[in-house]
């Protein structure tokens, strides 16, 4: 049977015992219904897996004593920061889960002019909370230990902006290079339009950025597919895919 992996945000040292956050003490207690002498691994972002048993399990508390920590090497050497444009429904959230589990280490939401999302403050930094409970959710699936960070929503402008030493790519169905063409690097920034695709004056600020445009084959892909297609070529082009 596998043993369970929960996200237990604070510090982790083995021999002391700790109760756990609200989210996953639900998760444990109400969902799985694990008892007392059960088995967990858990993690809180540091890259370790920390073995852990169950003292007290209830509805709404379980205490658990962490037995032991491990290393835990499943990080791709290539760094990945994705700018993904805000799709509507559950395709963000889709996008943002997929990424995650294929390796990407930054996330940043971008607003851009054909997103078709408007959110205020509020509801905002909801879908932000939202996203980064789907990166963890993705991280004790994926085996994980580091969770990537999903940054506050940014216009497309403000994110070009920003100073980076990462080669920064974007995706054009009619671009002549390729990602099989690149040179292999440690850094990725890529940028992925909305579903309605970046507008003109858009695809003129990443050029204008220094975003080199690439091809992913002779399909135009939705935004959700453009993402997770990228990242996997990426992965096997220059990380730790095989």
């Amino acid at each position: 049977m596998r043993i369970p992996r929960i996200y237990q945000p604070g510090t982790l040292k083995p021999g002391t015992e700790t109760e756990l956050a609200e989210d996953a003490a639900n998760h444990v207690g109400r969902v799985l219904r694990m008892q007392a002498g059960a088995e967990l691994q858990l993690f809180n972002g540091d890259g370790l897996n920390y073995q852990a048993q169950i003292i007290e399990s209830g509805k709404k508390q379980v205490r658990v004593k962490v037995i032991s920590s491990q290393s835990n090497p499943v990080e791709s050497p290539l760094r990945i920061h994705l700018g993904q444009g805000i799709s509507r429904g559950d395709r963000m959230d889709f996008a943002i889960q997929k990424a995650v589990e294929l390796g990407v280490t930054e996330i940043t939401p971008l607003f851009t002019e054909r997103c078709g999302v408007k959110l205020d403050a509020e509801r905002l930094q909801k879908r932000t909370d939202q996203w980064q409970k789907i990166a963890i959710s993705a991280c004790e699936q994926s085996g994980r230990s580091v969770v990537p960070t999903v940054h506050p929503a940014l216009s497309l402008d403000k994110w070009l902006a920003q100073p980076t030493n990462e080669l920064k790519l974007t995706l054009d169905p009619w671009a002549k290079d390729t990602i099989k063409t690149l040179t292999p690097v440690t850094a990725v920034r890529l940028v992925i339009g909305p579903e309605g695709g970046f507008s003109d004056h858009e695809v003129a600020q990443t050029s204008n950025a220094g975003f080199v445009a690439v091809q992913l084959g002779p399909r135009v892909l939705r935004t959700e597919t453009a993402a997770l297609t990228a990242i996997s070529a990426l992965q096997l082009q220059m990380g730790d895919l095989a």
